[in-house]
């Protein structure tokens, strides 16, 4: 649907992560799915109101004027809200989003926060101009398909592609379970199990061919460093869950004691 650009993203390690940018195409198709949703919510706040609203009155007299403000206050917050908290707390993704298969992160690769959803968003009320005319030309003219919002936040929006069915999300056996040793685990930086986890919470959104090659990267770098053989490591991504499982459970250690 959308030409094929990417975001290269190179890490402290000088490992480029690649996502491919979302288009207007994608996009359109998203907005379009969250419209249709926001109308009907819409319409269902206004037919409870007009519901409500007869047989309060004749109960309370201002009951009309407070259901206005009810209704007024409600799709305040639809429409600022919206977009906002469904990528703050659904991964950088509204139901739109998820529907056309992209979803909204920061330039360096790391989820957006919630500041970063308020902030794209805020900006909506210009880029909607003109029936989001001014967003689509930013979004034309920009090399990274970013409208004023995604600027000001310092977001993008990528796809998602997940050519592999969900079975790769993570490896069904520790097959690097015995290559990796106490020792090895406590040789690795923080910059580096940062840069494992970037690749593991990333690698859906990367074309197959490119996240078999970061893997089999990023195994090498730490690998090597590590002093872990390649015969011992096992599968480039299977051997870069194990490390992330060890880290882990050793942090986890370290702060019990």
């Amino acid at each position: 649907m959308d030409p094929i650009e990417k975001l290269t993203i190179e890490t402290p390690e000088q490992i480029e992560l690649e996502f491919p940018i979302a288009g207007l195409g994608s996009r359109g198709l998203a907005l379009l799915v969250d419209t249709l949703i926001q109308v009907v919510v819409v319409i269902t706040v206004i037919f409870v109101d007009s519901l409500l609203s007869a047989d309060l009155g004749r109960y309370w007299v201002r009951a009309g004027k407070w259901m206005t403000a009810i209704i007024i206050f409600a799709l305040f917050c639809l429409y600022w809200g919206y977009f906002a908290i469904f990528e703050a707390f659904w991964n950088g993704q509204t139901p739109g989003k998820r529907q056309a298969k992209i979803r909204v992160i920061t330039a360096s690769g790391r989820p957006i926060t919630v500041f970063e959803a308020m902030a794209r968003n805020f900006m909506r009320a210009v880029d909607s101009q003109l029936a989001y005319v001014v967003g689509a030309i930013a979004i034309a003219v920009d090399k990274k398909n970013r409208r004023l919002g995604d600027m000001v936040a310092g977001t993008v929006v990528v796809h998602e592609i997940q050519e592999q069915g969900d079975s790769y999300w993570y490896a069904q056996q520790n097959t690097a379970a015995t290559a990796v040793s106490v020792e090895a685990v406590a040789a690795m930086t923080a910059q580096e199990f940062q840069l494992i986890e970037t690749f593991l919470n990333r690698r859906l959104d990367l074309p197959y061919e490119q996240r078999v090659e970061t893997a089999r990267n990023v195994a090498d770098r730490i690998g090597t460093r590590l002093n872990i053989a390649p015969e011992d490591r096992g599968s480039p991504e299977n051997f870069l869950e194990e490390l992330s499982r060890r880290y882990r459970d050793s942090v986890r250690f370290q702060g019990r004691q």
